[in-house]
């Protein structure tokens, strides 16, 4: 295992090519974080040819092995992913290769999903548009990296209202026959000004587009950077497309690692890190 980020092949910059090749290049068990948004089936034709939905899991199952093998045994992955319709139905692909990818080894740990708080309205015969796009959680081991208290929010003025009178319920945990607790014991609370958020991230899209097709907004890999890597770790995006994952690993005091495809996208990005002012994490929001 690759202990020190100086060992790495090509650290802090974007590489060009194919990530099905270039991978290669990267050390096992180095990366900390893996942030990536790789082409949806059938999508972004333009930009990258797309894939059929039917052969997605097939395309896509060779490059997840090699991101088993760089990712550290405490480290998580987290695949900004969606489904497609296809012929009037969802087509089950991302279902299909969240299974495979439990076969091949990976822990389906958790799902976040984010909520594009600023979707404009629109409806097809049978749907509503989808305001809404999932974040794969998947790790190696049950027991992984993981900083939750970094990405506390504020609680909010309604805490102090709920906390005056507290009934006997609200200070006790109370358990089910299966011994799961249900009782929320609000006491807890008292006297804290932060509490943990939700798996709902409420962000916006991003408004400027960089000159890249599909963009999520930087505060969407910056919330996971914080909470599942420490400054001075190292995240990979291996479908870099104009380097978001990367500025907000560079914002956040972590090393990164880029892979990218189009030339023109790898131009863009240094001229993106060159040009851009330091946009640090900002907590207030992605839970609401």
């Amino acid at each position: 295992m690759v202990s020190n980020p100086a060992q790495i092949v090509a650290i802090d910059t974007m590489i060009l090519g194919d990530c099905r090749t270039k991978l290669a290049s990267i050390p096992d068990g180095c990366v900390d974080l893996i942030v990536t948004s790789p082409p949806y089936a059938d999508q972004r034709n333009h930009t990258y040819g797309g894939i059929q939905p039917d052969r997605y899991v097939d395309w896509f199952l060779p490059i997840a092995e090699q991101l088993k093998r760089v990712l550290k045994p405490v480290g998580s992955f987290i695949l900004n992913i969606k489904e497609r319709v296809f012929k009037g139905e969802r087509h089950p692909y991302v279902l299909e290769l969240i299974l495979a990818m439990r076969r091949q080894g990976w822990l389906w740990t958790e799902e976040y999903i984010w909520h594009k708080k600023n979707c404009h309205p629109g409806k097809w015969p049978n749907r509503f548009r989808d305001a809404w796009e999932r974040c794969l959680h998947f790790t190696l081991r049950k027991q992984f990296a993981m900083y939750q208290d970094a990405v506390m929010v504020p609680m909010g003025d309604w805490h102090h209202a709920r906390l005056r009178k507290l009934s006997e319920t609200d200070k006790r945990r109370d358990n089910s026959h299966v011994q799961s607790g249900f009782g929320k014991k609000i006491s807890n609370w008292i006297g804290r000004e932060k509490a943990y958020p939700s798996n709902v991230l409420h962000l916006a899209t991003e408004c400027n587009n960089q000159n890249h097709s599909a963009v999520f907004p930087l505060e969407l890999p910056s919330w996971f950077i914080v909470l599942f890597t420490k400054p001075g770790d190292v995240v990979l995006d291996p479908f870099a497309g104009s380097g978001t994952t990367l500025v907000a690993a560079k914002n956040s005091g972590r090393h990164y690692i880029g892979i990218e495809v189009r030339p023109e996208y790898v131009r863009v990005f240094r001229e993106r890190l060159s040009t851009a002012p330091r946009k640090p994490f900002h907590k207030r929001g992605v839970d609401g």
